[in-house]
């Protein structure tokens, strides 16, 4: 399997009283009342920092992501920081995960295309092209564009980059959204059969759909739990079964904090105060910012107001690092705790591409530097193999990165 370093960049200095002071960590907190500008520039390059340490540790790849507007993570241009990433792991087998830059976030589209096939360019052929639906508040808040029209325009936006990668010859696309006289990309990915795909979701059956219609590899990005996760993702499992796919545990990519100590009685100091940070202030939010009126088609809403995959984000003030740990919100622990909570929640869900979580909440640089280096140590080669005695093909892993794992063990 393969294992990759997630990093949201949240901010991490929030003052211990913010959850009092301000309604929520997205949309509405205003910038200048909390953020000091200089510790905001540390941020950005220990980002950088922690995820190419992750790849010179040993992890799989390394993964960006796109929010706007909030504490939370405002790594507002992921390719922006993909670039780094990619030039700093240049000669090694590192996938570049953009996990991703949002298609219907940009007009045109096709900007997505280049930047990605430019990316694919620099990496040699080692990205994994994130293409997100897009929270439904940056869209509607950040962006003040009409909810109703997310799906629509990032179906049709989809169509649009993919000919775009194929096209032998310059076309005129006419569209729903988008109407462009002559679309010509320079570059073209690195990757001849384009860079393999990933869609990000967490309570969507449409994205489901959409996955399985594509044959991507479906992420479910979730902070609540592996125990809440068991129905979301046996769901998609058995769309696949109707689709008459094969049940590849590379078509499943499952995120997760991740925390290792010494002992696991030192997880709770190492860790507590930073994951309670995580919940207790950088998700905190009032509901209706979380999904604007038509964000969701009926099929997604109905799931999730019968489901109930999430708790409200103001329940999680009542939770504390024990409980958060208990129901595998995170895992910490020794390096042998997690990685045995770690191979028992991948083969439940049956995952192939494992996202950790080094860095969350307030933890502080140094601590995650070292919190990296004893996942690469203790954890990652004990999960390496667990799907080996299967015999899947990871179709949705970069081709770049597959040729110089293949020409290192050849050596």
């Amino acid at each position: 399997m393969k294992i990759a370093c997630f990093h949201l960049m949240p901010y991490r200095d929030l003052d211990s009283d913010f959850d009092k002071k301000y309604n929520s960590a997205w949309f509405t907190l205003p910038f200048e009342d909390v953020a000091d500008r200089e510790m905001v520039s540390k941020y950005f390059n220990w980002t950088l920092d922690e995820l190419i340490f992750a790849a010179e540790s040993g992890f799989d790849g390394v993964c960006t992501n796109e929010h706007h507007q909030n504490a939370y993570g405002f790594m507002v241009n992921p390719n922006m920081m993909g670039s780094v990433l990619a030039r700093a792991t240049r000669g090694t087998n590192t996938a570049i995960i953009q996990m991703g830059e949002t298609a219907v976030f940009l007009n045109p589209p096709i900007r997505v295309a280049e930047e990605y096939a430019m990316l694919d360019s620099i990496s040699e052929g080692r990205l994994v092209a994130g293409f997100p639906v897009g929270l439904g508040g940056d869209y509607a808040y950040s962006y003040g564009m009409a909810p109703v029209e997310q799906r629509g325009r990032y179906r049709e936006a989809h169509d649009l980059i993919i000919k775009a990668w194929n096209s032998k010859k310059p076309f005129a696309w006419n569209g729903k959204y988008y109407q462009l006289p002559m679309v010509n990309i320079w570059p073209k990915p690195s990757q001849k059969e384009n860079p393999p795909i990933w869609v990000p979701g967490n309570a969507s059956p449409s994205t489901w759909d959409f996955v399985i219609e594509h044959d991507y590899s479906y992420c479910y990005l979730t902070y609540f739990g592996a125990q809440g996760a068991k129905h979301m993702v046996q769901g998609y499992w058995d769309k696949v079964e109707e689709a008459g796919r094969d049940k590849n545990p590379y078509r499943m990519t499952y995120l997760i904090p991740v925390g290792v100590s010494e002992t696991d009685e030192q997880a709770e100091a190492d860790y507590g105060e930073h994951i309670e940070y995580f919940y207790h202030k950088l998700l905190h939010m009032p509901q209706e910012l979380l999904l604007p009126p038509g964000h969701m088609t009926h099929s997604s809403l109905t799931h999730v107001l019968t489901k109930k995959p999430f708790p409200a984000y103001d329940e999680l003030n009542n939770l504390h690092y024990k409980e958060f740990n208990d129901r595998d919100y995170l895992v910490t622990g020794s390096a042998e705790t997690v990685t045995q909570r770690l191979t028992e929640i991948v083969k439940e869900l049956r995952v192939g591409h494992l996202l950790l979580l080094p860095q969350f909440g307030s933890m502080p640089h140094n601590k995650a530097m070292e919190n990296i280096e004893r996942i690469s140590k203790g954890v990652l080669p004990h999960l390496r193999g667990i799907w080996d005695d299967e015999g899947w093909e990871d179709k949705w892993w970069p081709a770049g990165s597959s040729a110089s794992e293949k020409k290192k063990k050849a050596a």
